[in-house]
């Protein structure tokens, strides 16, 4: 099994910690400094928050805006439709936002909130006995 670490680069290091750790993540202090915070999901999922100035040592292109530009969206398995909504609670308490309504496809439950940078997150509940065949 591989380990999954997105790497998100933050303007402000103790709000965005503040944030992930409202969704439910736990912070590997090993791997944090004033630079850099490891946010653990799982036992196999992290999430790297970098400085833009660290974040800038791994990449020489620039850093987007997350508010005005979608690179990338995360989707977040949560065990139920009740949890998908905690989660996106959890996190627009905490400082984010909601950039779009939940989606509710029948078999498919999500809703999108984004960090306090703008890095969206798709809490996502999916019954698979419920999934169209075709």
């Amino acid at each position: 099994m591989s380990k999954i670490f997105v790497n998100l680069p933050v303007t402000n290091l103790s709000r965005s910690i503040a944030f992930y750790k409202a969704l439910g993540f736990t912070q590997n202090l090993q791997f944090s400094d004033d630079t850099a915070a490891c946010m653990v999901i799982s036992e196999e999922n992290y999430v790297m928050l970098l400085t833009h100035e660290k974040f800038r040592g791994f990449s020489d292109s620039p850093i987007p805006d997350a508010h005005s530009n979608t690179g990338l969206m995360i989707a977040l398995e949560r065990g139920s439709r009740d949890a998908v909504d905690a989660t996106a609670n959890a996190g627009l308490l905490a400082g984010g936002g909601e950039p779009r309504p939940a989606m509710d496809l029948g078999f498919m439950y999500n809703r999108t909130i984004s960090d306090p940078d703008g890095h969206r997150w798709e809490p996502f509940f999916m019954d698979m006995s419920q999934v169209p065949r075709q």
